[in-house]
């Protein structure tokens, strides 16, 4: 959005420059792009008085003039124009200068006599278009004042970056309302450019339709047209604008047409409401019809371009035909000419998605069709349209003899409540009741107080502001956020619990920066893939254009840039998203944590100069870990895998513990292998449904204080009775089995289980293992006989025998 700094002073008349009030907006409202200062290549240009004129001794059309420029010296300067004279001032560029077009001044003989500068016509200053007399200045400027002091043509264009939920400030006075918020200087109820009263005429008015006794109106789609009002005005004279109204125009980057049609600019872009002028003789019957699109119909738009209507779009029309794309572009056969003289002025309010479709059906993006889709002030239709006419006739003449008006503003919004301790929760500081209203009340808003609560009306041109945070935000702003404490505070900022994922993934963080290993934060991107994996249309880099499916295939990428660099002692994690091809749908997404060990378990110490290398049960040593905090205490255990050193986590969902191949087999002779951890947190996408090897969710319920608190248990007072069991285990039995079988059956005062001895050789059959677990029993109020462990020990064999074929190993 394109705000000049002069048209903002229209509306708040202060005095700052354009450098402060943009820097003010981008720190309490809208961010600043960037600055353009307006004039400034008339800044060595200065006022300069002819003391004496006389003709050229050789022409018939020059002049020789001595000029006092300030300086002290009387210049000589030879002048071509028909009107200087000695006495008046003029614009004077003396020797150096360089004009607008470019041409740099020099001292020159011209005709013999020498030129030390150049007295300046308007257009050679850029400010119009009069170029056969220098430019005469009625001033009191001494000689040598800069001309920007005289000329007041002096501007800057303030660039400014404004947001979807924010269309009130597509207009300056939006923009003015801000300023005036944060400079506290007040706004003037009409733009000062604005010198005519609006016309006090009596509305015709109507739920649907309005005749009246110079035009009709009629409104068939009151969903894509709430409120429609039309102006009559009789009398205009259309030619050039006036220098202000041109210069305002101009200063936005837009280009002058003719008075009436600047005129609507001024109020598009001024006030934010885009505003149509048709020339009333043009249209059928002097009618204008708001209705839906018929099949095959066409208009010529104001570009010259034929346009096919789309059917069930909105267009504007008269008795007869199209004639205006609604809330986009106007026809160009009921256009405003040098020849008209009475005018319909058109100030509607159209729905947001209705012209969208219009333009997006005819391909045609307008200053008008932007406002209209991100929504207009609808409580103030008549007054702008009021206000639209009087400006017309302040620079056409004309007078205004019926408003037609069909439809009727929105109704005023509930107040959104505010409480005062709320505000004070979320911003970590207290404001008092008093400048809460009175921000809210700079911004418009209507505050009514009401037993330690505020009632807060949102004005009509603030659509943004439903919520209570809404309003807090809106006081956070203007207070100004730096002035708001940095320091953390003993509370929430909000009542929503945290995601899940994001609690299971930072329990797991937790594990495993606690086990000693680094975090690696890469991109979700690899070269590796094939026909069925996702692939980016536009990559970052071209060398790494699939999404991933692994994290362990990125981790391997990082473990060979360390051992490219003679690093072999590793260990990292990355908790990261995958992704899995699904045929006709988008990638499954889920969110997995990856762990690579390598190299040394511990680092080297005098007592042991060469620690031994990770191996396959550390990894499943951190696995169990970290599932156990990624799924917070709920049953998890690992099945070995064809590899005898591998294993699959299932818990809810999969994981898996193994050798790295990729970097494994191709490591060099002096690196041990690489292990990898792989787990599934969840999927990101709550639409899908996993399969029996894919979902991993954490319970998506809201997790209580209480269930993460700390919990404090006496310390033991009885002694623990432990014992020792030595059983012949089928090679075909996950030891993880037959543990969680003595678990069960162990009963309540069971209180470890550790597995401690592995045996394959004499007095074990082929085919099987001998394996040894310590049990340790212990109740909290006496001490247990040896005949209950004995009882315990009998029941536990039986069990085992007959659930899975298991028998104590002989001594």
């Amino acid at each position: 959005m394109i705000v000049s700094h002069e048209w903002i002073k229209q509306f708040v008349p202060h005095t700052h420059t354009a450098q402060a009030v943009g820097e003010a907006l981008s720190r309490h409202c809208v961010t600043l792009d960037n600055i353009e200062t307006l004039g400034a290549h008339l800044s060595s240009f200065v006022v300069a008085q002819v003391v004496e004129a006389g003709r050229h001794p050789n022409s018939d059309h020059l002049w020789v003039t001595k000029v006092d420029d300030g300086s002290g010296t009387l210049l000589d300067v030879v002048c071509g124009a028909p009107n200087v004279v000695a006495g008046h001032k003029y614009p004077f560029a003396r020797t150096g200068t360089v004009m607008p077009g470019g041409l740099k001044i020099e001292k020159r003989k011209i005709r013999g006599e020498t030129s030390n500068g150049m007295l300046c016509s308007a257009r050679e200053l850029g400010l119009g278009e009069e170029h056969d007399g220098i430019l005469t200045l009625e001033t009191d400027a001494a000689p040598g004042t800069p001309i920007l002091e005289v000329i007041q043509v002096a501007d800057a264009r303030l660039d400014l970056d404004v947001l979807p939920n924010r269309p009130d400030l597509l207009s300056h006075v939006g923009v003015a309302r801000e300023v005036s918020a944060v400079t506290g200087v007040a706004m003037n109820a009409v733009a000062a450019d604005i010198t005519l009263a609006p016309s006090s005429v009596s509305a015709h008015r109507g739920a649907e339709s309005v005749q009246g006794n110079h035009a009709a109106v009629t409104v068939a789609d009151a969903h894509a047209c709430p409120r429609y009002v039309a102006v009559v005005i009789k009398g205009v004279t259309v030619g050039p604008s006036p220098a202000w109204l041109k210069q305002r125009i101009e200063s936005i980057g837009s280009r002058s047409i003719s008075n009436v049609v600047d005129a609507t600019n001024y109020v598009l872009h001024g006030l934010g409401q885009p505003v149509h002028a048709f020339d009333l003789a043009k249209l059928a019957t002097r009618a204008i019809v708001v209705r839906a699109t018929r099949e095959g119909e066409t208009i010529v738009t104001l570009d010259g371009v034929e346009r096919t209507l789309a059917a069930d779009t909105v267009c504007i029309c008269d008795g007869a035909s199209p004639v205006a794309l609604a809330g986009v572009m106007g026809g160009l056969h009921s256009e405003v000419t040098d020849t008209t003289t009475d005018l319909l002025l058109e100030v509607a309010v159209f729905e947001p998605r209705f012209v969208r479709r219009v333009r997006k059906a005819v391909g045609l993006g307008t200053d008008a069709s932007y406002r209209f889709e991100r929504g207009i002030d609808g409580g103030n239709t008549e007054d702008v349209a009021r206000l639209a006419a009087a400006l017309i006739i302040q620079v056409a003449g004309g007078d205004v003899v019926e408003i037609l008006d069909v439809g009727s503003a929105p109704t005023e919004r509930a107040p959104v409540t505010l409480r005062p301790e709320r505000l004070a929760r979320l911003l970590g500081m207290a404001v008092a009741s008093d400048e809460i209203i009175r921000r809210l009340e700079s911004l418009g808003c209507r505050v009514i107080e009401s037993h330690g609560v505020l009632l807060v009306h949102a004005p009509s041109w603030r659509h943004d502001l439903l919520l209570e945070v809404d309003l807090i935000e809106e006081v956070a702003r203007l207070v100004g956020f730096d002035a708001l404490p940095d320091e953390l505070r003993p509370f929430r900022p909000g009542s929503a619990p945290d995601h899940p994922l994001h609690l299971a993934s930072r329990r797991v963080r937790d594990v495993l920066v606690g086990a000693g290993l680094a975090e690696t934060r890469p991109m979700p991107f690899t070269a590796s893939g094939n026909e069925t994996s996702p692939r980016v249309r536009n990559p970052l880099a071209e060398d790494e254009p699939y999404l991933r499916a692994t994290v362990l295939d990125t981790l391997a990428r990082r473990a060979e840039y360390n051992l490219s660099r003679m690093q072999g002692n590793l260990r990292l994690f990355e908790i990261g998203n995958v992704f899995t091809p699904r045929s006709g749908r988008l990638p499954l997404e889920q969110m997995r944590v990856g762990a690579l060990l390598m190299g040394a378990r511990r680092p080297p110490h005098f007592t042991e100069p060469n620690p031994p290398a990770f191996d396959a049960w550390d990894a499943k040593d951190l696995a169990e870990r970290v599932a156990a905090a990624a799924f917070a205490g709920r049953a998890c255990s690992f099945v070995a895998a064809p590899d005898a050193a591998a294993w699959d986590v299932v818990v809810d969902g999969v994981g898996t513990v193994g050798r790295v191949e990729s970097v494994s087999v191709d490591r060099p002779v002096w690196a041990s292998e690489a292990w990898g951890i792989e787990i599934t947190l969840g999927e990101l996408s709550s639409e899908d449904v996993a399969g029996p090897r894919a979902h991993a969710h954490a319970p998506v319920e809201r997790e209580s204080a209480a269930a993460h608190a700390v919990r404090f248990v006496p310390l033991p007072t009885t002694p623990a009775a432990e014992l020792d069991l030595a059983l012949l285990v089928p090679d075909s039995t996950p030891a993880a089995t037959v543990e969680e079988a003595l678990k069960t059956a162990g009963g309540e005062l069971l209180e470890r289980v550790q597995l401690f001895d592995e045996f394959r050789g004499a007095g074990v059959p082929a085919g099987m293992r001998s394996l040894a677990w310590r049990l340790t029993w212990r109740h909290p109020e006496r001490t247990l006989r040896d005949k209950e462990i004995e009882g315990r020990r009998a029941r536990l064999l039986e069990i085992l025998e007959k659930d899975l074929g298991i028998r104590p190993r002989a001594s």
